[in-house]
């Protein structure tokens, strides 16, 4: 992260303005504050991204609540195209001032805009929708961006960056939810113990989702206690008939990630 960190610093003096890519599903979990700091001097975007995840009434609650603060946001479906077109406008909108001085002296230059983020939000997504193509690398995982990639439309000018994560979680809480979206690492962490905090946390707010889902019938149990229903529910047996714990905890995270479960907000 310091290597990325520095890199967008060197950059950001190239640059008209930035967007910063948040997942609709855990908005404040997705802020990462350093970055607030860096981009101090510069308008910044707020861009709620994979709004088609969550109800219409807590991604409008959570653009509410950013406006409340004094950021610019908007929130979109990268795969929606009147959503780019409208992120398209909103970043000339936000440099509308800067765009009418240049155009006072005579100067007409693309707008540069760095795309910043946490990892798996989306960022490169909706580079490639804005280009109306595949420019840059995209894949369902943390850390498909390595290094920055600019890249150039008529009007506008890119920045694809690493996606960049705090350098520590202060709030352990938001810390899982970066977890359950997918923006760290899956190899570093133990699929089991991120199920059972996961099923404990719908247990607690998405209580009747949970049990639809999955067919459960009393939720008043421990974590792991729910996997190994759901084990049992979906069949997910070793060979000697053991619970398959692994498998059935990477599903249920799978199915919060692709919305199988319903439209989730954590945060």
């Amino acid at each position: 992260m310091t290597a990325a960190m520095r890199m967008m610093e060197e950059n950001l003096r190239f640059c008209d303005g930035v967007i910063v890519i948040l997942d609709a599903r855990a908005p404040r979990a997705s802020l990462n504050k350093k970055l607030n700091k860096l981009f101090a001097n510069k308008k910044v975007l707020y861009v709620i991204n994979k709004s088609d995840l969550v109800e219409k009434k807590d991604v409008l609650n959570t653009v509410k609540s950013f406006r409340e603060e004094g950021m610019h946001a908007i929130s979109i479906s990268a795969m929606d195209k009147k959503a780019v077109d409208l992120l398209y406008d909103s970043i000339f909108a936000m440099l509308k001032e800067k765009l009418d001085k240049n155009k006072e002296k005579g100067v007409f230059k693309p707008v540069r805009i760095m795309v910043a983020g946490i990892p798996n939000t989306g960022k490169s997504t909706i580079i490639n929708a804005l280009c109306g193509g595949k420019k840059t690398v995209t894949g369902d995982k943390a850390g498909v961006t390595r290094g920055k990639q600019w890249v150039r439309l008529r009007e506008l000018e890119l920045l694809d960056t690493p996606g960049t994560m705090p350098p520590a979680f202060e709030n352990q809480e938001l810390a899982k939810h970066l977890a359950y979206i997918g923006s760290m690492n899956d190899a570093n962490i133990d699929a089991g113990e991120l199920a059972i905090e996961f099923l404990l946390e719908m247990k607690e707010k998405h209580p009747e989702m949970l049990k639809s889902k999955y067919g459960l019938e009393n939720l008043d149990k421990l974590g792991v206690e729910l996997l190994e229903d759901i084990c049992l529910k979906r069949g997910y047996l070793l060979k000697k008939g053991e619970l398959d714990y692994d498998r059935c905890a990477v599903a249920i995270i799978d199915d919060f990630r692709k919305g199988r479960m319903g439209k989730i907000i954590l945060d």
